[in-house]
């Protein structure tokens, strides 16, 4: 038995034998022979007792120098028991001199016991199968060896060997029963040997994998540890930080998310303020620019080569105004129009503004007009720069041919419409508001399905290649006027003075201010209600309805007779009949059928001139 240990609590000095040990890693050992041993798992089980020799006597390790031998590591689990020894009496270490002993660090495996040498020889760790046992490898660097004693001599310096473990086998103890260990020298505390795993055996090289060789210090590195220490050692050696440096980081942390958040709303309302004024707002797809330029015969290109030569008139008047179109015939000034576009300013009170499609204005006069074929000219001067309108030649158009109308509707200038020729030689007879008729016009009109509106009189219609064939003259509209003086708008049924006979009053106009007109010579019965147009009985003043020495007279017609056909053309009444003479010039010759007393007869006639209003 021994002493009982008077250190029941540690003291506020160097560490006691029961003072924990802060954990450490311990680097592989390297046997004699130079292969490395792998470092046993630490196990967790509960501190064993330190077992004692065959005689009872406690083991303890020699001192070396008068240095306590150094500590093992402490492991966090509680190592295993530790096995009796021969005699079964528990090993412990005795204190030298007051001084208690420091208790055997363990390490991360579980502790083997600690056996005693015989006689007082230092006790050398037994290998297993002829591996050494790795020893702990303390954190902090091993103080300097001191000189080596001679070997076997206890407390001279030699090396404390760790004690090998128990194995399952044969014992590895050196020491025979009832022989007690050496004692260290006074004031140094002996430790414990550091027990190992039951499988690995006991190393004898220091710390470091260094083998150590007979007689050789030990070097403690545990002996300026202090568990008091401010910081605490990690298992990898690493000091723990300060509460002020996580604050710091923590700070930094912080800091570095508010930065972060204030960029990140920053960019937010830059985005957010693109999104609202760029994509936010709806953007359709559309088509890129094109060329000007349009294909010949696309009413564009017509348009386009057109409405450089078409004007606009204002015309004023003592009692009436109106708005209507003009075609610029030569660069003179000269424009054709319709008769009753100017007619409110014949009388001396009156006046004509003409408004040319580059915006520009001027004063026009009339220089002739025939209400009979609706046609007027009109004239402005000093203006420079005009461009006639190139003529087409109505004989030529076909029912179906593509045309573009081009006017004034309700005083909208420049306004282009399209259609087609919807039929040719198209009797009509527009005016009549004078009580003798004079004022009547009859007109072998173009028909067109192209949309015309008051305000469209005296424009041109126009062919594929922006040629007037036609001058726009009347409208069939809803209400049954055969007129544009209503208001009524497009059906499409209007109607177009043949350029051809346009082309010629328009030249008698400019020339003599007067239109002649081609006549037969007789006077038509208007109220016969019959087929064809019949001569008359008698003039309108009393006198004979066949003109002396006319037309008529020498072609053979006499009153009464009945004329059916114009030409091989079809007549169904006396409109028609003069729509088909006012067709042709003075001097050309009609053939016509007549019916008399039941049978038809062919006559040959030449027409006559009479002049116009």
């Amino acid at each position: 038995m021994h002493d009982p240990d008077p250190y029941s609590t540690p003291p506020y000095g160097e560490p006691g034998p029961w003072a924990p040990a802060p954990p450490v890693q311990h680097p592989a050992a390297t046997s004699p022979q130079g292969t490395a041993i792998p470092r046993p798992t630490p196990p967790h089980p509960a501190p064993p007792p330190v077992p004692s020799s065959a005689a009872g006597a406690p083991v303890v390790s020699a001192p070396v120098g008068g240095v306590p031998a150094p500590m093992a590591a402490p492991s966090h689990p509680a190592p295993p028991p530790v096995p009796s020894s021969a005699a079964g009496a528990p090993v412990v270490s005795a204190p030298v001199g007051g001084v208690p002993a420091p208790m055997a660090a363990p390490s991360h495996a579980a502790p083997t016991p600690v056996p005693s040498s015989a006689a007082g020889a230092p006790v050398v760790s037994a290998p297993v199968a002829g591996v050494p046992a790795p020893m702990a490898a303390p954190p902090h660097a091993a103080p300097p060896p001191e000189p080596p004693s001679p070997p076997g001599t206890p407390g001279s310096g030699a090396p404390a060997p760790l004690a090998a473990p128990e194995l399952h086998g044969p014992a590895a103890s050196t020491q025979p029963p009832g022989t007690s260990a050496h004692l260290p020298s006074a004031a140094a505390a002996v430790p414990l040997a550091a027990p190992e795993a039951q499988t690995a055996p006991a190393s004898t090289q220091p710390p470091g994998g260094i083998p150590s060789a007979p007689g050789a210090p030990v070097s403690t590195p545990w002996q300026n540890y202090d568990p008091w220490a401010p910081a605490p050692l990690q298992q990898t050696g690493a000091v723990v930080e300060g509460k002020d440096k996580q604050r710091r980081v923590k700070r930094g942390l912080v800091g570095g998310a508010v930065a972060l958040a204030l960029a990140a709303g920053g960019v937010g309302g830059v985005v957010g303020a693109y999104v609202e004024r760029n994509v936010g707002a709806v953007e359709l797809p559309q088509a890129g620019k094109e060329p000007a330029g349009r294909a010949p015969g696309s009413v564009a290109a017509i348009a386009a080569r057109a409405l450089p030569s078409v004007v606009t008139l204002h015309v004023t008047g003592s009692d009436d105004s109106g708005t209507g179109t003009g075609v610029v015939l030569d660069d003179q000034g000269h424009i054709l129009t319709n008769n009753h576009v100017v007619e409110p300013a014949a009388g001396s009170k009156g006046g004509i503004s003409v408004t040319f499609n580059s915006g520009d204005t001027a004063k026009a006069s009339v220089v002739g007009r025939d209400s009979g074929y609706d046609l007027a000219v009109v004239k402005v001067s000093d203006v420079r720069g005009l461009k006639p309108m190139a003529l087409g030649n109505s004989d030529n158009v076909q029912v179906g041919d593509p045309v573009v109308a081009i006017g004034a509707p309700f005083d909208l200038a420049g306004t282009v419409t399209s259609g087609i020729i919807s039929a040719k030689e198209r009797p009509i007879t527009a005016g009549g508001d004078s009580s003798d008729g004079s004022d009547v016009s009859y007109v072998d009109a173009l028909q067109t399905d192209a949309p015309i509106n008051p305000g469209n009189s005296g424009g041109p219609l126009l062919d594929s290649r922006a040629r007037v064939i036609g001058i726009n003259s009347a409208i069939r509209s809803a209400d049954s006027t055969s007129d544009d003086s209503g208001q009524a708008g497009s059906i499409g049924l209007g109607f177009a003075i043949p350029v051809n006979q346009a082309k010629r009053v328009a030249e008698e106009l400019i020339n003599t201010g007067r239109a002649t007109h081609p006549v037969i010579g007789v006077t038509l019965d208007m109220d016969y209600t019959g087929d064809g147009a019949r001569v008359g009985t008698k003039a309108s003043g009393g006198g004979p309805a066949v003109s002396a020495h006319g037309p008529g007279e020498k072609a053979g017609l006499k009153a009464g007779d009945v004329i059916t056909d114009v030409d091989g053309q079809r007549v169904h009444s006396g409109e028609e009949l003069i729509v088909k003479t006012r067709a042709h010039r003075p001097g050309d010759r009609l053939r016509l059928t007549v019916w008399r007393d039941g049978r038809e007869k062919k006559i040959s006639l030449v027409l006559g001139s009479a002049d116009g209003d």
